[in-house]
């Protein structure tokens, strides 16, 4: 695999002035990592954009900084970006060295025709995502390919025991954890209600509510006179 290179010169403008960096066709960076105080860094977007678009965030990029006397091994370990216009905004570089094991999330992405789907009423049915992986950096895979030409029928399934890794990458994820299966839809149908017979229970309550409502009503109003009137002269009193 070829390596990835890209050139980099520090950085004294900072906050909000960095958008006339931008503007020159520099994009703002950071570089860190372990036993390393942060260093603020400037490259070129364009060479940048090309080095992004290949390495992502899981390959190894050699940092040529400027005034510095070697390359340093670095990964890309975030990218921001305008929500709106996309321009790329800022980056961060990851410094490790090429002889100590590191632990990094690398993304699967599943390959290959499944025959179990050609079944009426199937899907494809995703469990993990990612893979946390433990490895020299230069063994990080760009990411990790699973074959899904065999799921042959249906509920067949791949697990993480069931990747194949080279020997020197240690998978740090449950080996029984799934990662794709071939499952069938489906239809959750509801019972309907009795329409009249609801509708029957509910006349019968409101005509027992109707009733009792009309009973104590009336039972109030033949007794208010007589409390009404005590009220009422005591309020003339």
């Amino acid at each position: 695999m070829q390596e990835l290179k890209i050139k980099a010169s520090k950085r004294d403008v900072l906050g909000k002035r960095t958008r006339f960096l931008r503007r020159e066709g520099k994009t703002p960076a950071h570089l860190f990592g372990r036993s390393l105080e942060s260093i603020t860094l400037q490259c070129d977007t364009t060479e940048l954009k090309k080095i992004i678009a290949r390495a992502g965030t899981t390959r190894l990029i050699s940092l040529d900084v400027e005034g510095d006397k070697e390359p340093k091994n670095v990964f890309l370990r975030e990218i921001q970006k305008n929500a709106l216009t996309r321009e790329l905004l800022h980056v961060d570089f990851y410094q490790v060295r090429k002889d100590e094991k590191m632990t990094m999330d690398v993304p699967i992405v599943l390959i290959g025709e499944a025959p179990a789907l050609k079944g009426k009423g199937r899907i494809l049915s995703r469990g993990t995502t990612v893979l946390s992986l433990e490895c020299l950096p230069e063994k990080v895979p760009p990411q990790i390919e699973v074959d899904i030409s065999t799921l042959l029928e249906l509920d067949d399934s791949i697990f993480i025991k069931d990747i194949q890794l080279d020997p020197e990458i240690t998978v740090n994820d449950d080996p029984e954890l799934l990662v794709v299966k071939v499952s069938e839809i489906t239809i959750r149908v509801e019972e309907e209600r009795p329409v009249a017979a609801v509708e029957g229970a509910e006349g019968e309550e409101g005509a027992e509510g109707a009733e009792g409502a009309e009973g104590e009503e009336g039972a109030e109003g033949a007794a208010k006179p007589e409390g009404g009137a005590d009220k009422a002269s005591d309020k003339k009193e």
